[in-house]
C-alpha cells in the first residue's frame, strides 16, 4: 500500500488553496453492524486497528500531508512568533505551590523555558534553590514533570514524569536534602499524583495496568496499592479493588483511589469516573496496612455528592440532590451520613463551583454563570464572611497546606483581566499582593470589549454568549469570529485570560466563548440539559450563537470558524454536519467523533457514564444522533475542516478524529480542505510550550487562512 506514503507535490488549483502534496487516499472498507435494529455502516473500521502498519502509515501521511499544507501558509510562524512574544512579557510563571513546614515547593517556568523545573525555598523570601529539572533527567529524551507531591514534612517528594505527552507517568521518590532518587520507579500512574502515609514511611497510589495508551485493558480493573519506601513495587499490597472489595459493586471501567483528609486522620476510598456525583468510603487512618480495611459508607450516587472536605471532627459535602445550583451540608466525619445531614448552606441564585478549606476554615466560591465570589465559613464561630477579592472574574482559593496552616493563596483572571494572584489570611480576612503575583502588561488588552450576552436558543432557551473584541469593531459582518464551544461533563466556560486568544483578538478577529447546555453555566439543570439523550441541545445552542453573530453583523458565514476539544468533539462535529453552510472552518481539536464507537477505545467505557452506553437501547441510540462520523453525507459542501489527533493521547485516542477526517476528506463536494493532524510528540495536550505553540499556529493559521483573513492569505490567489 505504498500510495499511503507517496506525496506527490501538485498545484490544487480550490477555492482559497495553495500549492501543495496530493491528498492521501483512504479507502472505505464497509463493516456493518445492527444496533437494537439499526442498521449502521462503518467504512473506515480499518483505521481503528492503530497496531496495523497500513493504519499507522496512514496516519503518517495524512499528518505528512497537513504539515506541507500547513507550512505554506503565510502568517503561521508569525503567528508561532507572536505566541512567544506574549509569553516572555511574563517574565516568570509559578504553579502549584505547596508548603511543608516552612518551606514551599512549586513549579517555576521562564520565558526562554519549554517547561517548569521543581523549586524550593524556606520561607517566601529565602533563598531560591532548583530541586529538579525533567530536561535534564534522561539526556537524549524529552521528559515533563506532570506532578509532583512533597511528604508531611518536606523531606521527601514523589515526583510524576512522562514522555510524549501521554500522561501515564513514571513516579520517583526523591530525598530533598539531597536531591537524589530512591529505587522506586512506578509505571503507568496517571497523572502521576500519589497520597503520602500520616508517617511519611510510603503512599497510595493506583497504576494503569500498561504504560500503552492503546492498550484496551489498560485501566480496567485498576487496583488502589499501598507502597513502603524502600520496598520492591511489585509486592505492593492491593488496598482497594474489585478483588478486594467485591461487595462494593465496583466496575470495571471505575478507578479505586485512596487519599488521606487533611489532617491524615481519615482515609477515603473513592470511585474515579466522569460521573460528577461520588461513590466513597471511610475508615481511620489506622486501618491502612491491615489486612483488610473497615470501610464505612460515606455516599453514592443517589445522594449526588461531589465533594466532600473533613474539618476537625465534621465533614462538609457538596450535594445537589434537591437543589440544582448546589448547597453544603454537614455531617459526622466519623460515622457520616448524608441522607440525615445538616443543611449549613442552602441552595441559592448563584450556583456553587467549587469547595475547599484550610487548617480552620471552609471555603465555597459561588458564581452566577460567568463571575465568581468566594465565601468563608468558620465552624468554631459558626460565621459566614466574604472573601473580599477586589477583582471580578473567575476566582479561586488554594491553602498553601491546609494540613497545618491557614495561609491560602488566592487569584482572579477574567476574559481581559491576567490572573493576579494574593495571599489570604482568614483569620483577619486580610488579602495583600503575593510574592508569587507577577506583573505583566500585555499589547491590546486596554482597547479590548467584553460583552455578556442571552441569546435565543433553537427551542426558545435563553443561552448565555460571552463575546470579546476590538473596541474599533465595525459590526458589518467582516470580521472573522472564532467561535468556541465545549458544554460536557458540567464544566463551564469560564473568564480565564489566554495570551493565545489575545493574539487572534488583536488581528481585529471577535472571539465568541459559548455556554451551551451540557456545561453547568446555569446549574445542574443545564448539565443535564446536555447529556445523553439531551445531548443535541449542546450543538444547536452553538449553532444558534453562531446564527446571532452573524445576524447582529459581528461575523458572517464566510468568517466564521468553530473549535471543539475533547469531548467538544461531539459540538463541532454535529454543528458541521447539521449545519455545513454556518461555517467558514471548523478545527475539531483532539475530538470525540465517533461517539458509536468509543466505548471501544481504552478510555471510552469510563466515559460511558457522561455520553450512554450501546448497551441500552435509549442511550445507543442518542450515541447514533451525537455520533459525527455518521453524520457525514456524501456530496456535501462541508467546511474547511482540520482535526488533530494526539499519537499518545490517552484520553481520546488518535482514530476518533481521524475517522472523521478520513470521511470528510471523501464525502464532501465543497473543495475547501480538510486535514488531518497527528501530534507524535504529543497526547491530550502537553506543558511543553513549544509543542503549544506549533500546535495551535497550526490550528489558528489553518482556519483564519479558510476565513479570508488577510494575514493568512497565500499571494496570487483570489479572494471569494
Amino acid at each position: 500500500m505504498n500510495y499511503f506514503l507517496a506525496l506527490t507535490l501538485t498545484v490544487l488549483l480550490l477555492q482559497k488553496t495553495v500549492a501543495q502534496p496530493a491528498l492521501p487516499p483512504t479507502p472505505q472498507r464497509p463493516v456493518t453492524d445492527t444496533y437494537f435494529g439499526k442498521t449502521v455502516v462503518d467504512n473506515y473500521r480499518w483505521l481503528e486497528d492503530m497496531a496495523n502498519p497500513e493504519t499507522a502509515a496512514w496516519f503518517k501521511a495524512q499528518g505528512d500531508y497537513t504539515n506541507a499544507v500547513l507550512a505554506q501558509i503565510p502568517g503561521r510562524d508569525k503567528l508561532i512568533d507572536t505566541f512567544a512574544d506574549y509569553d516572555s512579557h511574563l517574565s516568570v510563571r509559578y504553579g502549584e505551590i505547596k508548603k511543608r513546614g516552612n518551606t514551599y515547593f512549586y513549579r517555576k517556568t521562564l520565558p526562554t523555558e519549554k517547561a517548569g523545573k521543581l523549586y524550593m525555598r524556606e520561607g517566601q523570601k529565602g533563598a531560591e534553590k532548583m530541586l529538579f529539572d525533567p530536561a535534564a533527567y534522561a539526556p537524549g529524551k524529552t521528559y515533563l514533570m506532570t506532578a509532583f507531591t512533597p511528604s508531611s514534612n518536606g523531606q521527601k517528594l514523589v515526583i510524576g514524569l512522562q514522555e510524549g505527552g501521554a500522561e501515564l507517568s513514571t513516579i520517583r521518590t526523591m530525598t530533598v536534602a539531597t536531591k537524589t532518587f530512591g529505587p522506586e520507579s512506578i509505571t503507568a500512574v496517571f497523572g502521576g499524583e500519589v497520597s503520602w502515609l500520616p508517617d511519611d514511611s510510603g503512599f497510595l497510589y493506583t497504576p494503569n495496568n500498561s504504560m500503552d495508551t492503546k492498550d484496551p485493558k489498560g485501566n480496567l480493573n485498576t487496583k488502589g496499592r499501598l507502597h513502603k519506601l524502600g520496598t520492591n513495587p511489585a509486592t505492593d499490597p492491593d488496598l482497594f479493588s474489585i478483588e478486594k472489595n467485591p461487595d462494593f459493586g465496583i466496575r470495571a471501567d471505575q478507578y479505586p483511589i485512596m487519599f488521606y483528609s487533611d489532617d491524615n486522620t481519615q482515609v477515603y476510598g473513592y470511585l474515579g469516573t466522569v460521573d460528577r456525583r461520588a461513590t466513597a468510603w471511610v475508615a481511620p487512618a489506622s486501618e491502612v496496612g491491615k489486612p483488610a480495611i473497615a470501610w464505612k459508607r460515606l455516599c453514592t450516587v443517589t445522594d449526588s455528592v461531589s465533594s466532600f472536605v473533613k474539618l476537625g471532627n465534621q465533614l462538609f459535602l457538596e450535594s445537589v440532590k434537591g437543589a440544582p445550583n448546589g448547597q453544603i451540608l454537614v455531617t459526622d466525619a466519623t460515622n457520616p451520613n448524608p441522607a440525615k445531614a445538616t443543611v449549613l448552606l442552602p441552595e441559592g441564585k448563584q450556583r456553587i463551583t467549587r469547595v475547599g478549606s484550610s487548617k480552620d476554615f471552609l471555603f465555597v466560591t459561588l458564581s452566577d454563570g460567568i463571575n465568581e465570589k468566594i465565601r468563608q465559613y468558620n465552624p468554631r464561630s459558626r460565621q459566614w464572611a466574604e472573601v473580599p477579592i477586589p477583582l471580578s472574574g473567575t476566582t479561586g482559593l488554594e491553602a498553601y497546606d491546609a494540613a497545618h496552616s491557614n495561609e491560602v493563596l488566592a487569584y482572579v483572571s477574567s476574559w481581559k483581566q491576567p490572573t493576579v494572584v494574593y495571599d489570604y489570611d482568614p483569620v483577619t480576612q486580610k488579602l495583600v499582593s503575593s510574592l508569587f503575583d507577577v506583573k505583566v502588561d500585555y499589547p491590546g488588552v486596554a482597547d479590548l470589549v467584553v460583552e455578556e450576552l442571552e441569546i435565543p436558543g433553537h427551542d426558545g432557551t435563553m443561552v448565555p454568549l460571552s463575546l470579546i473584541y476590538r473596541k474599533d469593531l465595525k459590526r458589518d459582518g467582516s470580521a472573522v469570529c472564532f467561535m468556541n464551544g465545549y458544554g460536557a461533563y458540567g464544566n463551564s466556560s469560564v473568564p480565564v485570560f489566554a495570551r493565545q486568544r489575545l493574539a487572534l483578538l488583536n488581528k481585529g478577529v471577535v472571539v465568541a466563548e459559548t455556554h451551551p447546555r451540557g456545561g453547568s453555566e446555569k446549574g445542574q439543570a443545564w448539565y443535564k440539559a446536555g447529556y445523553k439523550t439531551t445531548k443535541p441541545n449542546t450543538w444547536k445552542d452553538f449553532i444558534s450563537s453562531g446564527e446571532y453573530l452573524i445576524k447582529n453583523g459581528y461575523t458572517s458565514a464566510g468568517r466564521l470558524i468553530g473549535m471543539g476539544t475533547s469531548a467538544g468533539g461531539v459540538l463541532i462535529g454535529r454543528a458541521i454536519t447539521e449545519r455545513p453552510d454556518l461555517f467558514a472552518a471548523a478545527i475539531s481539536n483532539v475530538s470525540c467523533s465517533n461517539a458509536l464507537r468509543m466505548e471501544n477505545s481504552p478510555n471510552g467505557p469510563v466515559n460511558a457514564a457522561e455520553f450512554g452506553t450501546v448497551k441500552d437501547s435509549t442511550e445507543c441510540m442518542a450515541l447514533y444522533e451525537m455520533d459525527a462520523v455518521n453524520h457525514v453525507t456524501a456530496g456535501t459542501k462541508y467546511p474547511a475542516v482540520i482535526c488533530v489527533g494526539g499519537w499518545n493521547d490517552p484520553r481520546v485516542i488518535a482514530w476518533q478524529p481521524g475517522k472523521f477526517a478520513a470521511a470528510l476528506q471523501n464525502a464532501t463536494s465543497s473543495g475547501k480542505p480538510v486535514l488531518m493532524q497527528v501530534n507524535y510528540d504529543n497526547g491530550h495536550f502537553t506543558e511543553d510550550k513549544a509543542v503549544t505553540f506549533r500546535n495551535f499556529a497550526n490550528m489558528y493559521a489553518f482556519a483564519l487562512w479558510q476565513a479570508g483573513h488577510p494575514d493568512f492569505q497565500p499571494a496570487g490567489v483570489a479572494k471569494k
